[in-house]
């Protein structure tokens, strides 16, 4: 017994060595991937913020959020007081941030002007905030001072500036509004098809085990990822039974995980231009 005790700890220093060996061969392995993604998140009513938060920590993945000041779940909204704990947890782990408009506006069509010349408008539908619901034609201005907002926002709630994009609800745009957001300092970001995670399909239609089925048959290198920090209409929540067994079978493809600061059509833009004032 006295030697099977003297054997027990150079035994557990082994099987301490070699889990150290395994997890520094991972991370020189995602060093040097090849096959980036970048998985990123929108906002939502955040009834699975801290469930996310903890996948991405336990995964040692940093990711990109859209923000947008939405109603939640808990709290004053999505950029509100009550997450600004979240936020600036989020923003120590080294994610990165960017705006998805203060009140989660929508595009719906371009207003041409009355004569030529004319600006071009934009007829938009806030999800949130005092117009929410509401029909409205906007000039670029006021669409840009939306973006702004958000992004002014999550540099107070962070503590560091947001990236000088921008994610359009719905992923909905035109060409004008596209120009337009680039003219007051901000980048469009969609998604890749196989992309679409599909967190806000009906679970009835759309079985988790089914969209972690196609994400891993189908996501490619470069691929932009795009999921929610909770949806309302979903019955069967896709994060808790998708998103690390996704990260997982993804890291076993070869697959690394990178913020949009790195992804080589945006990286340029970060570097040179910063949101200006409106």
């Amino acid at each position: 017994m006295r030697r099977a005790s003297k054997l027990l700890p150079a035994f557990l220093f082994a099987i301490l060595l070699i889990a150290v060996g395994v997890g520094a061969e991972s991370a020189e392995s995602q060093k040097g991937c090849k096959k980036p993604v970048y998985l990123t998140f929108d906002t939502g009513h955040m009834g699975v913020a801290e469930l996310i938060a903890g996948v991405l920590q336990r995964q040692q993945v940093r990711v990109t959020f859209f923000a947008a000041q939405e109603r939640t779940r808990a709290g004053d909204g999505s950029l509100g007081e009550h997450w600004a704990p979240w936020w600036r947890a989020r923003a120590a782990e080294g994610h990165e941030f960017a705006s998805h408009t203060l009140d989660h506006v929508y595009w719906h069509a371009d207003v041409a002007g009355k004569v030529p010349g004319d600006a071009v408008r934009f007829r938009v539908r806030p999800s949130a905030g005092a117009d929410e619901g509401r029909e409205l034609v906007w000039e670029a201005r006021q669409y840009c001072a939306q973006i702004a907002a958000a992004s002014d926002r999550l540099a107070q709630l962070t503590g560091r500036p947001a990236l000088p994009l921008f994610r359009a609800p719905g992923g909905k745009t035109s060409p004008a509004l596209l120009a337009a957001a680039q003219d007051c300092g901000y980048a469009h970001v969609g998604w890749a098809a196989a992309g679409f995670l599909g967190d806000e399909l009906p679970s009835e239609q759309y079985s988790n085990a089914a969209l972690l089925k196609k994400a891993l048959r189908d996501i490619r290198p470069g691929d932009i990822l795009m999921a929610h920090l909770g949806i309302w209409s979903r019955k069967d929540p896709w994060a808790p039974g998708v998103l690390e067994p996704l990260i997982m079978g993804l890291k076993e493809r070869g697959f690394c995980f990178r913020t949009l600061r790195e992804h080589p059509a945006y990286r340029g833009w970060i570097d040179s231009r910063r949101p200006r004032e409106n």
